[in-house]
């Protein structure tokens, strides 16, 4: 099984901002899944950038990018892009160097690191988006 770090682009689907929310504070989001609090995680970490759309880089253990946590996000997100977070030449797990690297490794700390720097958190802007509709009750 070939393990792969990803940049994903996703825009929330309209209408799911409440319910996301509320999945996310209930700690449900991906509940059900093998990559159990992944999720969560990925959201804490996600950064939105100007053109809207949130971006994280996921660990996925699946022979097809995101195969286990595509039906999780797509309740909520529209995917706009999933790619290679770094070069999989240089990925120990994909080469076979070091089976099962990527729980633990730290090849994509630099665009982590210059996603913490763009943007605004997710979670921040996703309570900002919603916060105007609930006040209007």
């Amino acid at each position: 099984m070939k393990t792969m770090r990803y940049l994903v682009r996703a825009s929330v689907k309209p209408g799911c901002e409440q319910a996301l929310l509320d999945a996310i504070e209930r700690e449900t989001l991906g509940r059900g899944s093998v990559a159990g609090d992944e999720y969560l995680r990925n959201m804490r970490e996600a950064r939105v950038l100007p053109d809207a759309t949130a971006r994280w880089v996921e660990v996925c253990y699946c022979p097809t990018p995101l195969q286990e946590e595509r039906p999780y996000w797509e309740e909520f997100f529209e995917l706009r892009r999933v790619q290679d977070a770094h070069d999989r030449r240089n990925c120990r797990d994909h080469n076979g160097s070091e089976p099962w690297a990527c729980g633990d490794c730290d090849c994509t700390h630099r665009l982590e690191e210059k996603l913490k720097a763009e943007g605004t958190p997710f979670l921040e802007s996703l309570c900002h988006e919603i916060l105007p509709h609930n006040s209007r009750r």
